[in-house]
């Protein structure tokens, strides 16, 4: 499935050391055509993220910053924690079957899906919070016992 999609486009793989031991114990031999890098920092990892086509993960992490970047993503399982993600998101939780999940990468890549994000996932939501927290203190709603100190 790799070397097929890695035929296809550019495949970057930042391989986690537990994977690699993985790789490595098992003897697996990884497409010459798949880019296989170093784990990345949050930030960088995230970088990179927004710059893909597709995304394939089994990280419930990775499936919410996929669907907040607007970018399409293949959950390599059959269950997610972050159902949202596929009822609003960007993601399909496609299983592990080869075939499948080469069958989903190839129509996403093919047509391109509408980006979908769930509302309030718009990169405002500190904004949001510190508005309301701003209202609650100039508007004398809040009071100390509110968080259980007494008068």
């Amino acid at each position: 499935m790799l070397a097929t999609l890695s035929a296809m486009l550019s495949v970057v793989f930042p391989v986690h050391p537990r994977t690699k031991k993985t790789i490595d114990e098992l003897s697996l031999s990884l497409p010459p055509s798949l880019i296989v890098i170093e784990p990345l920092a949050y930030l960088e990892f995230v970088k990179l993220e927004s710059s893909a086509r597709l995304v394939l993960t089994d990280s419930g992490g990775v499936q919410e910053e996929t669907t907040a970047l607007g970018i399409s993503c293949l959950t390599l399982r059959t269950s997610t924690e972050r159902p949202v993600t596929v009822t609003h998101g960007t993601n399909q939780v496609v299983g592990t079957d080869p075939a499948r999940v080469l069958a989903a990468a190839r129509a996403v890549l093919l047509e391109r899906p509408p980006v979908r994000r769930p509302e309030l996932w718009d990169g405002h939501t500190a904004e949001r919070a510190i508005a309301a927290l701003l209202q609650s203190v100039s508007s004398d709603a809040w009071k100390p016992y509110d968080l259980g100190q007494q008068r």
